[in-house]
């Protein structure tokens, strides 16, 4: 076999090797682009169920509308744990945003491409084996036409051969020589024909074998090379994308721990603390001592020196015996069930509470009827000015019903308002503590106290003291009473001074006006409710808010005391 011809085989055999490995190789690389992508899908599921989770870890731990729950979110901590919710939420909703960035840059952007480069990548190997096989037949033409040049030269020279014989031999006529040279001159022919069609294969053939791995297969490597290396750049750009869709919700996130730990230090236990007071606090006083009786001497136990007498003398008026007597008020049980309309079975600062709450719920009910009446009084002046659009007539009866709920309403109000004038109205100032009875004694001069009823009062402070009424019927005193209350006190030791930080125009009972920066006398502590009573000079005493004044006490002196 010529060795030029082994020489091209083994360049083509080469050739297609090297085609066949690109081939495997570039799959390779799709293969591993499809496995990057799935990759991130997963991770995208996963920031979706994580995100989902703790959605749904928010939601469960999210106060219940019509609950306790709401009744416990007026203290800080419980405010706080709600805020730390809601900001966890948010952080849910980043990791959300996580799984979108996931699947709009980096799944559906190389999903898009994958399926471009199988396309690309087909198209090139089509190019490459088209070029390849063009080459190969070029060879095979090529080979096929030396074949012929080799035959036909053969065939020339023994043509030419037979007629040297035959014109040497003296016994051949010389038609069968002239005939055996025709045959050679046709072979001869022939072979020159045969050579001029091989050299014109050859010279096809050489050039384009040149251009073929000189100009397309070159070209045809260096689009396949390109094509890997945009592949590789595009997953490591994904592969940055990747780290850079967490990087973005980085700051989100440490909002949403910021807000966490703003709403940890919003805490304020002792703030907290006067919740629990305010909420619980009775409005009873502590029950005074229990006086000794003195049964060896039975005819000072009359009914005008009995503990129900004033200890000041008798120009003054007894002093208001505790409704709470006998008992320790502090741990008195509340009454199962709703209770009373009026509430009655509450303490008296828990009382004064709902009484108002009650109030407050009326008024917003009445004000809502109020804003159906506008409305369809305009709706009933449209219909008058404009027939056409509707009977005036119609909107009567719903008028006349609005009107009389209107009126319950306001009569239901006015009674819950006499409750709470009341309540409010019964202690106009703290008295001293009142005296604690014995049972004996108490049934011993029954006859005195039987229509002694003790009823609550409450001043500007919270705090409650009992009035004293000849009458079983209980009545709301007037001004003028919670007047003369006041004045029939004695006057109460000086137990510090204040500073009045804003100006108070005292307009309720019991107050006092002040005036800003006027120093006062303060005569009795809050009491856990928002209220001082000072003293101007010795006639003018009142109380003002604690949050309007700076109190400077005295620490020898012997205050009032301070009670839930």
């Amino acid at each position: 076999m010529d060795l030029g011809k082994v020489d091209g085989l083994v360049k083509i055999q080469q050739l297609r090797d090297q085609f066949d490995n690109l081939e495997k190789h570039t799959q390779w690389g799709i293969e591993f682009a499809e496995k990057y992508t799935k990759f991130v899908k997963e991770r995208s599921e996963i920031e979706i169920n994580y995100a989902k989770q703790i959605r749904n870890l928010s939601k469960k731990y999210q106060p219940k509308k019509n609950s306790r729950e709401d009744e416990e979110n007026k203290y800080t901590s419980c405010r706080a744990f709600l805020a730390a919710l809601n900001e966890l939420n948010d952080y849910a909703g980043q990791h959300e945003l996580i799984a979108e960035n996931l699947t709009s840059q980096i799944i559906s952007e190389l999903t898009r491409y994958i399926q471009e480069l199988k396309t690309e990548r087909k198209s090139h190997f089509h190019d490459g084996r088209k070029a390849q096989q063009h080459i190969e037949n070029s060879w095979k033409q090529l080979e096929s036409s030396k074949r012929r040049f080799e035959r036909d030269c053969k065939e020339a020279d023994r043509a030419q051969q037979y007629f040297d014989k035959m014109d040497a031999d003296i016994n051949v006529t010389k038609a069968d020589v002239e005939k055996a040279r025709q045959q050679a001159q046709m072979r001869h022919q022939m072979a020159a024909d045969s050579k001029g069609e091989y050299s014109a294969y050859l010279q096809k053939f050489n050039q384009e074998q040149n251009e073929h791995y000189y100009t397309l297969i070159p070209h045809i490597f260096q689009r396949i090379q390109e094509m890997e290396e945009k592949r590789i750049e595009r997953v490591g750009e994904s592969m940055k994308t990747f780290a850079e869709v967490d990087r973005q919700v980085l700051p989100i996130v440490g909002k949403c721990l910021d807000g966490m730990t703003k709403a940890a230090e919003s805490i304020e236990p002792k703030t907290d603390s006067k919740q629990v007071v305010e909420s619980y606090k009775s409005g009873f006083e502590p029950p005074g001592d229990v006086e000794f009786e003195d049964y060896s001497q039975p005819m000072k136990r009359t009914v005008s020196e009995s503990s129900l007498s004033n200890s000041r003398g008798e120009s003054k008026p007894e002093k208001p015996v505790s409704k709470s007597k006998g008992k320790l008020w502090p741990f008195i049980k509340k009454n199962k069930g709703s209770g009373p309309e009026d509430f009655s079975h509450l303490p008296p600062e828990q009382r004064r509470k709902k009484l108002q709450a009650k109030i407050d719920d009326i008024n917003k009910d009445i004000q809502k009827e109020m804003d159906q009446k506008d409305a369809l009084t305009k709706m009933k002046d449209v219909y008058v000015k404009n027939p056409q659009m509707g009977d005036p007539s119609s909107v009567d009866p719903r008028l006349a019903e609005i009107g009389q709920a209107i009126e319950k309403l306001q009569i239901e109000a006015q009674k819950f308002e006499g409750w709470l004038a009341e309540v409010e109205g019964r202690l106009p100032a703290k008295s001293d503590p009142p005296r604690r009875q014995s049972g004996l004694y108490e049934t011993q001069n029954n006859t005195t106290t039987v229509n002694n009823c003790a009823q609550d009062r409450e001043s500007p402070d919270g705090s409650y003291t009992e009035e004293q009424s000849s009458e079983t019927q209980i009545k709301v005193p007037s001004t003028q009473e919670f007047d003369d209350e006041f004045d029939d006190e004695e006057t109460l030791p000086t137990i510090g001074t204040c500073k009045a930080l804003y100006p108070f125009e005292g307009h309720n009972e019991g107050t006092i006006a002040v005036a800003e920066g006027e120093l006062l006398y303060v005569i009795e502590e809050d009491k856990g409710d928002g209220w001082t009573r000072v003293r101007r000079n010795e006639e003018e005493e009142g109380y003002v808010p604690t949050s309007y004044v700076e109190v400077f006490l005295d620490t020898n002196a012997k205050g009032a005391m301070t009670y839930i």
